[in-house]
Formats: C-alpha cells, sequence, structure tokens
C-alpha cells in the first residue's frame, strides 16, 4: 500500500512526464487514494490532460479537480469565436451527427445539446471542441437515445464484451439493467480498467445511460 507521500510524488512525477502539460502552475495533494489537483493552466484541453494523467497512476482511486483555466492573451478569443470554432469542428469530425448537435458559448465555456445514437458520438462532439484556442470549459448536454433492448439482452451484451476484454476480470464486475440504464458494480485494480467496463456497458445496444460504481482496489 502506497503511502500518501509516495502517492503525491508519483503523481507531480506523471504531470511532470506529459509533453502536454507544460507551463502550467498544478499542485497535488493525496491522501487515501485521492489525488486533489490544484492551481492554473493554460487551456481546458491542458486540465483535460492533467486530470487523466492523475487518474492513470497507480494507487490513485479518485481525482479531485480544483484546477482553473486562466488563458493567456494569445489563446483569449471571443464567444462568436468560438461558436464559430465549435461549430466547424464539430462538422468536421466524422464521429459526430453534428446536425443534431446546437452549440452556446458563454463567456469561454462551451454547452452542447441534442441528441445522438450513441456514446462515442457524445465523447466525439466533447473532444472535438475540447482543443479550441480560448475554450475554459466543456458543459456536455448531449444524451443517447436508442431504441428499448430487455435487460436480459443488455446484461448479455455487457458479459460477452467483459469476458472478451484481456484486461478485465469480469467475474468482480455485477452488472444490473432496466430501462436503458446500467449500473456497473464490483472491484478493478485501476482507473483504465474502470474505464474499459463502462465502455463496454456503453457499447451495449439499448444502453441510454451507465451509472459507473465501480471501485478501483490495490
Amino acid at each position: 500500500m502506497q503511502t500518501d507521500m509516495q502517492l503525491q510524488r508519483d503523481v507531480i512525477e506523471e504531470l511532470a512526464w506529459q509533453p502536454n502539460i507544460r507551463d502550467a502552475e498544478i499542485a497535488v495533494a493525496a491522501k487515501n487514494g485521492v489525488a486533489t489537483l490544484s492551481g492554473f493552466v493554460s487551456s481546458y484541453a491542458q486540465k483535460y490532460a492533467a486530470v487523466r494523467a492523475a487518474e492513470a497512476v497507480r494507487g490513485v482511486r479518485a481525482v479531485a479537480d480544483d484546477l482553473k483555466v486562466r488563458l493567456p492573451l494569445a489563446l483569449m478569443r471571443s464567444d462568436t469565436d468560438i461558436a464559430h470554432a465549435a461549430v466547424s469542428a464539430l462538422k468536421w469530425d466524422v464521429e459526430v451527427p453534428d446536425a443534431r448537435i446546437k452549440v452556446l458559448v458563454d463567456d469561454g465555456w462551451v454547452s452542447l445539446d441534442g441528441t445522438v445514437d450513441w456514446q462515442f458520438q457524445r465523447t466525439a462532439a466533447e473532444s472535438a471542441v475540447r482543443r479550441l484556442a480560448g475554450v475554459k470549459g466543456v458543459i456536455n448536454r448531449v444524451s443517447v437515445q436508442q431504441p428499448r433492448a430487455s435487460a436480459y439482452e443488455v446484461n448479455q451484451h455487457i458479459q460477452e464484451a467483459l469476458k472478451r476484454s484481456a484486461a478485465l476480470d469480469a467475474g468482480k464486475i455485477s452488472i444490473e439493467a432496466r430501462d436503458g440504464k446500467v449500473v456497473l458494480r464490483g472491484t478493478v485494480r485501476s482507473w483504465a480498467e474502470r474505464e474499459d467496463a463502462e465502455r463496454a456497458a456503453w457499447a451495449s445496444p439499448g444502453v441510454t445511460e451507465v451509472d459507473d460504481e465501480i471501485a478501483v482496489a490495490f
């Protein structure tokens, strides 16, 4: 079991190792497996990358994101410019059904609304606007809407997907499916495995919501 000091050092070193997290002022605190990031970064893309890097560190069970985006003058854009750039970014991404997504920009914060057929499309829409200059944050309110499938079919599809994954122990994950909503419970060895299980759930036809309650244990 890592000490809080060891975990803090590992997260700091991982952040320093990432080439896309440069010129950032990030402080790290760690307690009982929870890593807290605070300070300032120069873009929302950098903030996102920092959180993902911390999540990937062995021993991290959760990340508290207290980072703030402080844009340099060179990256500042008007809301109108950001809105135009966001619309273009969505249009040029082949995974995004851009005609079904609306964009609202307020003080650098981009809100996405609409409906899509699959979770990967929802994720792609957010990814398309995350790295735009001037963006301070993204609020993704896009929902997934699919034809209803039986709870048994959904459960079976997810179980089969988990068994196919070399990284996951399917026997340690329980699945509860009802009316398109899936609840995942159990334990995994890393944040990456937790995300693999969640992706497997989202990939099943008929799933419109996933509640991931899987714990990361070592």
